[in-house]
C-alpha cells in the first residue's frame, strides 16, 4: 500500500507560502504609506503657514489704509515729530528720570563700581586676589 503523505505537512508549506506573501505585501506597503503621511503632515503645516501669511498680509492691507488717511498721517505727524499748526503754540514736557549708569560709567564718575557692577575683568581680578590670599589663623587667648 503505498505510503499518503500526511496532510500537515502540505499545510505547513502552505501556511509558511501565505506568510511570505503576506509579509512581502505588508513591506510594500509601509513605504507608500509612511511617505503618504509625511506629505499629509508636510500639507498641514503648509496650510498652516499660509494662513498665517493671509493674517499677516490682511494686518498689512490695514495698516496701508491707515497711511493712505490724511487724518492718520496728520495725527502721526503731531505725536511722533512733534509738528504743530500754523498759529500753535508747541509744549514739550521733559521730565528728569533717573537712570542707571552702565557698568563702564562708574569709572568715568569717579567712584569705583563693586559687585555685580563693576566690569567683569575687575570681578576676575577681584577673584585671582582673594585666592592669593592665605588666612590669617584666629588669635589664641
Amino acid at each position: 500500500m503505498p505510503e499518503t503523505p500526511s496532510p500537515r505537512a502540505g499545510l505547513t508549506t502552505r501556511t509558511a507560502v501565505l506568510g511570505l506573501v503576506f509579509c512581502a505585501l505588508v513591506l510594500s506597503a509601509a513605504l507608500p504609506l509612511r511617505e503618504y503621511l509625511s506629505q499629509r503632515g508636510q500639507i498641514a503645516a503648509a496650510q498652516a503657514k499660509q494662513e498665517q501669511q493671509r493674517a499677516r498680509v490682511k494686518q498689512l492691507e490695514e495698516q496701508l489704509r491707515q497711511l493712505r488717511d490724511p487724518a492718520f498721517i496728520k495725527a502721526e505727524a503731531r505725536t511722533r515729530l512733534h509738528f504743530v499748526l500754523p498759529g500753535e503754540t508747541p509744549y514739550v514736557l521733559i521730565t528728569p528720570r533717573a537712570t542707571p549708569l552702565p557698568s563702564g560709567a562708574a569709572a568715568l564718575t569717579g567712584r569705583a563700581a563693586v559687585g555685580p557692577e563693576a566690569p567683569w575683568y575687575s570681578q576676575l581680578l577681584d577673584s585671582v586676589r582673594a585666592a592669593d590670599t592665605v588666612p590669617r589663623p584666629a588669635a589664641k587667648r
